[in-house]
């Protein structure tokens, strides 16, 4: 499967072969994504909350860690997820929650995955139908296996921004510190590289072509066979750049610190960059 599918490619899935569907809306400020859920979302899918799902409980790992291998894989399979069966996972923004889910299934071992193109509103715009009901699936057999995709500490994030190219998701103000609305201190790991993740899809929310990726990722630095990783605020966007990687065809998984800012900017000995320069 590929990282993308189409609002038609999923709809084009017999009734028997139809892949699991996981719907991760999120927003920051709310209002929360299983409002949106009860009022409609795709025949089958299963909401899958970002915070309690997709993440473990925020602490001294960032605002989003990774979730425990035990944990996931309990709720996974309360969603129906099996062994070799394909999962689709949408959202209603820039897919990057999405990218998230379909990172930590990834991560997890579980390689059959793809996140929705244009998310739900692509999903409508095409005619599709959508529902309220809420699926009761049979419990999944899915075995999560931990490891299966790259990840970074901060040690090697920041070394990776001195030797590689490592990629920071967040809005520009962000990086340049001109402002932090969330975390503890304002500016970037040094030597990273701006690359917001709102630029890897296009206004009507659908993920640029892959050689419209390439480019960007090229135009920011990035050469063939270079070591390469992205971090966001806590790990969520990030994943969006480690899709669109992907997608344009990087030939290694880029890896995810999965901290991110929200890790790295609570320990105050770790230096923050600030300005538009990368360094």
């Amino acid at each position: 499967m590929h990282a993308l599918i189409s609002p038609a490619g999923l709809a084009a899935f017999p009734a028997a072969g139809r892949p699991v569907v996981l719907d991760v809306r999120w927003r920051l400020g709310g209002p929360p994504g299983a409002e949106s859920y009860r009022e409609g979302h795709v025949p089958g899918a299963v909401f899958t909350d970002l915070d309690t799902v997709l993440a473990a409980p925020p602490g001294e790992g960032g605002r989003h860690p990774l979730p425990e291998a035990v944990d996931l894989q309990r709720e996974l399979r309360k969603a129906g997820v099996r062994t070799g069966q394909p999962v689709v996972v949408y959202d209603d923004a820039d897919g990057s929650v999405a990218a998230r889910a379909w990172w930590l299934l990834r991560w997890a071992g579980h390689r059959e995955v793809a996140v929705l193109d244009g998310g739900y509103a692509a999903w409508q715009a095409e005619g599709h139908p959508v529902t309220t009901e809420v699926p009761f699936p049979e419990p999944g057999d899915i075995e999560v296996r931990p490891g299966a995709m790259p990840v970074l500490t901060a040690d090697a994030a920041a070394a990776l921004a001195r030797e590689g190219v490592l990629f920071d998701a967040r809005a520009h103000v962000r990086y340049t510190g001109e402002t932090e609305p969330i975390d503890p201190r304002a500016g970037h790991i040094p030597g990273a590289v701006s690359a917001p993740t709102s630029e890897h899809t296009g206004a009507d929310g659908r993920w640029r072509s892959p050689g419209e990726l390439a480019e960007r990722f090229a135009a920011l630095g990035l050469s063939a066979g270079t070591p390469v990783g992205a971090y966001c605020g806590s790990g969520v966007t990030a994943s969006a750049v480690v899709l669109a990687l992907e997608v344009a065809g990087h030939a290694a998984p880029a890896a995810l610190y999965a901290g991110s800012w929200s890790h790295w900017s609570r320990d105050s000995e770790r230096p923050a960059a600030t300005g538009p320069d990368r360094g």
